[in-house]
């Protein structure tokens, strides 16, 4: 029986709330103290120059391979947002081999662009698990398209019997995602489970939304935790989600 352990964070470009202060070297060792197997990541910072100007300590790297370094020996990376400066968007961590991605492009409105991060993981015992990365809209209609096309993406590129997460921040205050993709794709939110609400990850100090997910197919839930308050507030304004999963027998 194969278990294994996700984690979905929102990391803020590296910054603690309102921008106060560079915390990517807490966020690196907050994460190793998770001993996660798969990190699905948003608003990772892949390139800045002006930030490694202004900060002595800025990682030569690129965020997703700074953060993965002598941990986590496969990485994707979804280039969404690009600016004259540098560009961010979603990346995914995994300690099992990546044998394929691809970043979906699901802009809706131009000022906002989005993309899904999808990868094929090679599990140990040789089966692929299908993980998506997402960080969808500030705006209910655009959130709505970008679900239907990510529902319409998968359903053309893997069979309905091949596990699958999706995890990320959904911007989802009003929990529509999970009426869409449970009926769409048959997925279980791992804290809600069939029927209830996810947890409330936004702010990370105090949590009040419900932003943040990690859906699941295919998939037995054995646990899920909520990682908020201190230390996790002072790294970003989301909470860090994790989930511990069983695979079903071949």
């Amino acid at each position: 029986m194969l278990r294994f352990r996700v984690t979905t964070y929102n990391i803020h470009k590296g910054f603690s709330q309102f921008n106060q202060r560079m915390m990517v070297h807490e966020l690196r060792e907050r994460l190793r103290h998770l001993d996660t197997d798969i990190v699905f990541l948003q608003e990772v910072q892949g390139l800045h120059l002006r930030h490694a100007e202004r900060h002595g300590d800025w990682p030569a790297l690129p965020q997703h391979e700074f953060l993965a370094e002598d941990l986590w020996a496969n990485t994707a990376y979804g280039r969404n947002v690009i600016y004259d400066h540098g560009h961010h968007g979603n990346a995914v961590l995994s300690r099992f081999p990546i044998v394929e991605s691809h970043n979906q492009d699901v802009t809706h409105l131009r000022f906002e662009r989005r993309g899904l991060l999808h990868c094929r993981v090679r599990l140990p015992d040789e089966r692929v698990l299908h993980c998506v990365c997402v960080h969808l809209s500030l705006f209910g209609r655009s959130r709505r398209r970008q679900m239907g096309a990510l529902a319409d993406f998968l359903g053309a590129r893997m069979d309905a019997d091949e596990p699958l997460i999706i995890a990320g921040d959904f911007n989802d205050w009003r929990n529509r995602a999970d009426n869409l993709l449970g009926e769409r794709l048959g997925l279980t939110e791992v804290f809600g489970g069939a029927g209830g609400r996810p947890v409330r990850s936004f702010p990370a100090a105090l949590p009040l939304f419900r932003l943040d997910r990690i859906y699941v197919r295919g998939l037995q839930v054995e646990g899920a935790e909520l990682h908020h308050g201190r230390p996790w507030s002072l790294i970003s304004d989301h909470a860090a989600l994790t989930a511990d999963l069983r695979c079903h027998a071949l």
